[in-house]
């Protein structure tokens, strides 16, 4: 494979790295949006249930509206029927029944009193929530706004994004295109990976063999990590230079100070072979 063609693969890699990003940029505005429309949503969701209350307590006002007139029409005729009763036992049986229509006339007035009372708590919360609501709107309003625009921003910029890689890859190698598209299908970021300077993949840090890194350099032909599967490229002259760097650095170097320490221990060495040397001479005389 040839330095450009590594390059390709490289950049192509870089665009679609910032091409994924900006996908998760742009998923991350859906909690965004929840987080600011949250508050009116609970708002509006208390005011639907409760439109929905207040339109079964009306129904049910009008239910209770309609039996209260049947019972009044039926408690007249009975009072009616009372009055040309011809014997004790029929006069018995109508009485009878007009107190038990008199009984369910007062549980109904009851029941109505008590559904007035709800309908009128049930009006009362609802006009508080359509004002909490109205009010929740328009502080949401600007702020799902801005989002909105945000998030075009970031949708117009991927798009972008999907042109120039469209622009890309037209003039790249339909096969080695095809083996870099087939390892990021799998949902990895990763497709091409340097060595490092000491020979192992810059992905998974598995070492690779000489005779391997040897075709990299000198093979046209695409070389693949055997331990994680990525294409394998020469090492980045980045960190070439980064290493040398480090190099250059950790190399140890002799201070002049220590130098000047060095002397007079050389000069005691020296003086001590010219002591042996007088001594010689002592011992020739005296023979």
């Amino acid at each position: 494979m040839t330095e450009q063609r590594r390059t390709d693969l490289k950049e192509l890699q870089k665009l679609d790295i910032r091409i994924q990003e900006s996908k998760q940029r742009i998923g991350a505005f859906n909690p965004l949006f929840e987080e600011v429309e949250e508050p009116a949503l609970v708002l509006e969701r208390d005011l639907g249930a409760t439109k929905t209350r207040l339109q079964e307590l009306k129904l049910e006002e009008r239910r209770l509206e309609l039996a209260t007139v049947e019972k009044r029409e039926r408690q007249k005729r009975l009072e009616e029927r009372l009055g040309s009763v011809r014997n004790l036992r029929e006069e018995a049986a109508v009485t009878a029944e007009l107190e038990m229509v008199k009984r369910a006339f007062q549980n109904d007035e009851h029941e109505a009193l008590t559904l007035i009372d709800q309908l009128r708590k049930t009006e009362e919360r609802s006009v508080e929530l359509e004002a909490a609501f109205a009010e929740a709107t328009a502080v949401v309003e600007p702020k799902k706004n801005e989002l909105l625009e945000q998030r075009a921003a970031a949708g117009q910029e991927l798009e972008d994004m999907r042109e120039r890689r469209k622009g890309f890859v037209a003039g790249m190698d339909p096969a080695e295109l095809k083996v870099y598209d087939a390892i990021r299908s799998g949902g990895r970021s990763i497709a091409v990976s340097p060595l490092t300077n000491d020979g192992a993949c810059g992905h998974c840090f598995g070492m690779v063999p000489l005779q391997r890194r040897n075709e990299i350099a000198h093979s046209e032909g695409i070389i693949r990590c055997e331990g994680c599967g990525v294409i394998l490229t020469a090492p980045d002259e980045e960190s070439e230079a980064a290493a040398v760097a480090k190099v250059d650095v950790a190399a140890p170097t002799v201070d002049e100070s220590d130098e000047s320490e060095l002397e007079p221990a050389v000069a005691g060495v020296d003086g001590g072979a010219d002591f042996a040397d007088g001594d010689a001479d002592e011992d020739a005389e005296l023979e």
